[in-house]
């Protein structure tokens, strides 16, 4: 805005400073020529016709530093005092006009002396042009000194209005840092410009639309949350119950596979509710599990389904290291996600394996399938991989590995295989050492 400010000073000086000096310059001198020509009228005035015969003539005194004289028809200098003989303008006045001229370092004004429709004389009035120029450089250097005045005067406005301008830019600003911090009960303070009260209205009802929305989000997850948590904390309890007291051989296998996916679904709830409740990276609380039997529960508990289907589910268990712990729950969410994936979506065979890179495990699960559209699309919310589901399975899969500090992809199209990339620390199961196992991972991810 200065900037502006200050542009436009500078084009208004252009536009009526310079024309202005130039039309004061050119008065100035047409001032001193005025002031040349009534001077040499006045004592025109004197002249008597008697003087060619001798009678002497008394002009009267010059203006200071000027000189003034009266020449006769044949330019002899008769009164007076200049230049001998006549100059030029004399000449010229001699044709009965007044001469204006310029001799020398001399403003020169020539008029002619009449009597009976003759010219009988001149009368010749000069001064110094360094007078003039000397009043020139004065009024100039007086409308520099506005105009260096005008610009500052419109820099100090241009400042103080900037400054009002900017400042509750600079507030609306500091409100957007504050909402991208997280803290969404900022508001943005009314200002004296009304464009900016406009984005500053829009701003707080986008914050106000934001927060309700957050807030019913919030509010629908601890509600489905408890409202879940009962009947299964109360399942739980009547399936131990019945453990408990049931002798019969039959019907126990069945209790307790009820009571293991109940308290799976419980651990679904608790993950999905620590996801709502943060969007930065939250360790689970939850215990850890050796890799291994991680894998193997994962495979007694989706083997039947696969078969169902017709179809088999390898995993490689025994190749998975025994001396690291992961977060079990988290894991298995997501791997029952990529399972269930491969079984709605896939086709043939479904494997399933980890693999260690040192400050990381790779757990990859693959299908015969293949995986069709924009992989970068893939994990978007409302999108599958056929045309059944919801699209919530993948998006959830990834939020949960991120929430661990990992990574899931798609790591090959044909045959479809997803992988997640978890980082582990350098520990040993059951707190026993493994011989060359610290000096492979170290202590602690790469």
């Amino acid at each position: 805005m200065v900037r502006v400010a200050l542009t436009a000073a500078l084009v208004a000086v252009l536009l009526l400073a310079v024309p202005l000096a130039l039309a004061i310059r050119s008065s100035l001198y047409a001032d001193q020529r005025d002031a040349l020509e009534r001077s040499a009228l006045a004592a025109a005035v004197h002249v008597s016709p008697d003087y060619v015969t001798g009678d002497p003539v008394e002009l009267p005194a010059p203006a200071s530093g000027g000189r003034l004289g009266l020449y006769d028809p044949r330019l002899r200098l008769r009164a007076g005092s200049g230049p001998r003989p006549g100059d030029t303008p004399v000449r010229r006045s001699l044709d009965g006009e007044v001469a204006q001229s310029r001799a020398g370092q001399d403003l020169v004004v020539a008029v002619p002396v009449t009597h009976a429709e003759k010219v009988i004389g001149v009368v010749r009035a000069s001064s110094p042009a360094a007078a003039v120029r000397n009043r020139v450089a004065m009024t100039w250097l007086l409308l520099l000194g506005v105009t260096a005045l005008a610009l500052a005067v419109a820099v100090l406005v241009a400042r103080r209005q900037a400054r009002v301008l900017a400042a509750p830019l600079e507030d609306l600003s500091r409100q957007c840092r504050a909402v991208t911090e997280g803290d969404l009960t900022v508001r943005a303070a009314p200002s004296s410009v009304a464009e900016i009260d406009q984005v500053a209205r829009t701003h707080n009802e986008m914050l106000h639309s934001l927060s309700e929305l957050l807030r019913r989000e919030r509010d629908f997850t601890a509600n489905a949350s408890h409202q879940l948590r009962t009947p299964l904390t109360g399942l739980q309890l009547a399936l131990e119950a019945g453990l408990a007291q049931d002798d019969d051989a039959r019907l126990r296998p069945v209790l307790a596979e009820a009571l293991v996916t109940t308290q799976r679904l419980h651990h679904t709830v608790e993950e999905v509710l620590r996801l709502s409740r943060s969007g930065a990276v939250t360790r689970p609380t939850a215990g850890t599990i050796a890799v291994r039997e991680l894998l193997g529960e994962t495979e007694d508990r989706w083997h039947g389904l696969f078969a169902q289907d017709g179809r088999r589910l390898e995993c490689a268990t025994r190749e998975a290291p025994a001396d690291i712990r992961i977060p079990g729950a988290s894991v298995s969410e997501v791997l029952g996600i990529l399972l269930d994936n491969a079984r709605v979506h896939g086709r043939g065979t479904v494997r399933m394996a980890v693999r260690d890179l040192g400050d990381a495990l790779a757990f990859d699960v693959s299908d015969e399938g293949v995986v069709a559209g924009e992989p970068s699309r893939l994990f978007d919310r409302g999108r599958t991989c056929g045309g059944e589901g919801t699209g919530i399975g993948l998006a959830l899969a990834r939020e949960l590995a991120v929430s661990l500090g990992g990574r899931l992809s798609l790591t090959n199209r044909h045959p479809a295989t997803f992988t997640l990339l978890l980082p582990v620390e350098g520990e040993e199961a059951e707190g026993e050492e493994t011989p060359g196992r610290g000096r492979e991972r170290g202590t602690g991810p790469g």
